[in-house]
């Protein structure tokens, strides 16, 4: 049995780590609170309240009641599918290519790739290049946006590169090509990056609004998190409640803004949320395994 020793350092590490955890834990669970509870109490919840007062529905009922949540819904689910696919596939392939030792004018690919990592385009270049490819008001703009990220090419780089070679030059000997050794030796024994860099790739993707904002203007081309801005952070009420029942002053209208932003939030927050479980532990795992040489 080894005992464990337990110092004043390890101590106030703990309180201090668990003191962060509450200050990220406290205005989540508040914000679940809040849209949760009931429209009445909701006046009863303080800033540290993190049960709902009593228990309603009605917040979500009326987010989903406008078509527009739907389909942004929907549009950032495609984009966020589809762009981590391209992505993740893209960023492999790249990386494979870059870690092949036979490869002429490997350095001065490595010192553009870190040129246009440091000295990123300006916002009106990439709107021009949109323009140009003729992307403008389509949803394949934010797919195909940034298909690379040049810091997360250099991780899968790393752990590329800690394949066996002997695993390569025996697939070769038994005449398998470039595209063969990439899609059933290389893939398999890097599972656990895969779904690190997907993960990231996922979490920017569904969480961009700023150029989903200049590159998308049409209503049914709209995606969630510029909704979330237009009512959470600009106040515009008419986004998730018609201006009809404004005017009217009905019970929707009357419903608790600060409740809707709420259950706004948490419809933005929960399906990248999802992730986390599932990724957790091949993400703490992956890391060590990239981490640790014998």
């Amino acid at each position: 049995m080894v005992e464990k020793k337990y110092s004043l350092a390890k101590l106030l590490i703990g309180i201090i780590l668990s003191l962060i955890t509450l200050l990220a834990f406290v205005p989540i669970m508040n914000i679940f609170a809040k849209a949760f509870s009931d429209p009445n109490k909701v006046h009863l919840l303080r800033g540290y309240d993190i049960l709902p007062k009593g228990l309603s529905l009605i917040h979500f009922e009326v987010v989903f009641s406008n078509p527009l949540v739907i389909q942004a819904l929907f549009n950032s689910l495609f984009i966020t599918i589809a762009g981590t696919c391209i992505s993740i596939f893209v960023t492999t392939m790249t990386a494979y290519v870059l870690t092949r030792k036979n490869l002429i004018g490997k350095t001065p690919l490595m010192v553009a790739l870190i040129i246009f990592m440091i000295f990123e385009p300006g916002l009106i270049q990439e709107y021009l290049l949109v323009k140009d490819l003729q992307l403008l008001d389509s949803l394949w703009s934010m797919v195909v946006y940034r298909t690379i990220n040049v810091f997360y090419l250099i991780i899968m780089m790393r752990f590329l590169e800690e394949v066996p070679d002997s695993l390569i030059e025996a697939a070769r000997i038994d005449g398998a090509g470039h595209m063969k050794l990439f899609l059933m030796i290389v893939i398999p024994l890097i599972r656990i990056p895969l779904l690190t860099i997907g993960m990231f790739y996922a979490v920017v993707r569904w969480n961009e609004f700023f150029r989903s904002s200049i590159f998308l203007s049409s209503p049914d081309k709209t995606v969630l998190q510029v909704l979330l801005r237009q009512f959470v952070v600009e106040g515009d009420s008419t986004t998730f409640i018609s201006a009809a029942n404004l005017m009217a002053n009905d019970s929707v209208a009357q419903l608790d803004f600060s409740a809707l932003k709420a259950a706004t939030i948490v419809v933005a927050m929960v399906p990248i949320l999802m992730l986390y479980p599932i990724i957790l532990k091949y993400y703490t795992k992956g890391v060590m395994d990239g981490g640790v040489k014998e």
